[in-house]
């Protein structure tokens, strides 16, 4: 039986309105955040997968317009930093997009939902030790734990971390560590939904597999994880449901398997055959610009099926897990209708 969905996005479209140009950073995207399950969202950069991240946590400057849903379901089943005022919310979800900064600082930002950023470097403090920070956010989020050192300990071993590193300031601490420190920091709480902004920039490859190594076993552990990367081998090796983002829109998304063994969309093979593993060959081109998008489909431009293209950018289910963006429908996926996930928690797969 399939879990019901933690974080629901609907239709959410973002643009930012400059003085001489409008960005659309996000058009019409959705997608459901499960527990058990890692969601990889993967694209080149500037295709807009931050601003996704920033929407859904209510972080976007004051000149952004949104429009679409975003709501979070459910309780802390986690045992954690759920207030009571917040532990019965609606049936129909908490709508993020029109909470108040309130509500999204109090019961939801660190406490159901957290982030680990993308540089860990400048996301700690420098002038305070990596245990100091780590227990003034228990202090905050987690006031019902009386020895706040110990629980600190507990958070760094569960993220591969030795206890006596968080005595270092983190400058003295390697990228890999740095990056451990701030995966405890968004664990204080015990959150439900784990939001990864590209955690692994500027990290080697040992440290990249042990950095989604460890995201993999928090979706394991029944928390909803969202990954978003460019690093395709990286969300290969752990998501159980992919999304491909491309000039603000997803065009591909289904069961990580079933995409990467057979991606339907010209983008998404494109991204996997210019990976090492697939032979390194790039995609010819360059993304549009978010502020001048093509009518039509985005990518057309670089395809090498332009030819014969209507140009349909909708997003539709094509068979059963799996949508598509793209005028040229698998011929046994036409017609066809299933869920945009799938449903096979991370415990249960094998790697």
């Amino acid at each position: 039986m399939t879990a019901p969905p933690l974080l629901r996005v609907e239709e959410l479209s973002v643009r930012f309105r400059l003085r001489e140009m409008v960005v659309r950073a996000v058009t019409d995207v959705s997608f459901e955040l499960r527990p058990g399950r890692l969601l990889a969202l993967v694209g080149e950069s500037g295709c807009g997968k931050s601003v996704l991240a920033s929407t859904v946590l209510g972080l976007l400057p004051g000149n952004a317009e949104i429009r679409g849903s975003v709501r979070l379901y459910g309780n802390s089943a986690r045992g954690g930093a759920s207030s009571p005022s917040s532990a019965s919310g609606p049936p129909d979800g908490l709508e993020l997009l029109t909470a108040s900064e309130r509500t999204l600082a109090r019961h939801v930002r660190g406490r159901r939902i957290a982030l680990v950023p993308q540089s860990a470097a400048t996301a700690l403090t420098p002038v305070r030790t990596a245990r100091s920070q780590l227990v003034e956010t228990l202090r905050e989020l987690r006031p019902d734990i009386g020895d706040r050192h110990r629980e600190a300990d507990r958070l760094a071993g569960r993220v591969g971390l030795e206890p006596a590193a968080l005595d270092r300031y983190p400058h003295e601490l390697s990228g890999g560590m740095a990056q451990r420190v701030v995966l405890a920091l968004a664990l204080a709480a015990d959150p439900d939904v784990i939001i990864a902004d590209e955690p692994t920039s500027g990290l080697d490859r040992p440290l990249v597999e042990r950095t989604v190594d460890t995201l993999r076993e928090l979706a394991g552990d029944g928390r909803a994880v969202l990954l978003i990367t460019h690093d395709i081998a990286a969300a290969e090796r752990v998501a159980t449901d992919l999304a491909v983002m491309y000039a603000s829109r997803i065009v591909e998304q289904g069961p990580a398997s079933e995409v990467f063994d057979d991606p339907w969309h010209p983008y998404t093979r494109g991204l996997l055959e210019a990976t090492p593993a697939r032979g390194f060959r790039p995609l010819p081109g360059h993304p549009p610009s978010l502020s001048a998008l093509p009518p039509g489909c985005a990518f057309r431009p670089r395809c090498s099926q332009r030819d014969t293209c209507t140009g349909d950018p909708a997003l539709v289910p094509v068979a059963p897990g799996r949508a598509l963006s793209c005028a040229r429908l698998p011929e046994e996926g036409r017609g066809a209708r299933g869920p945009l996930t799938g449903s096979e928690p991370i415990g249960e797969r094998s790697c």
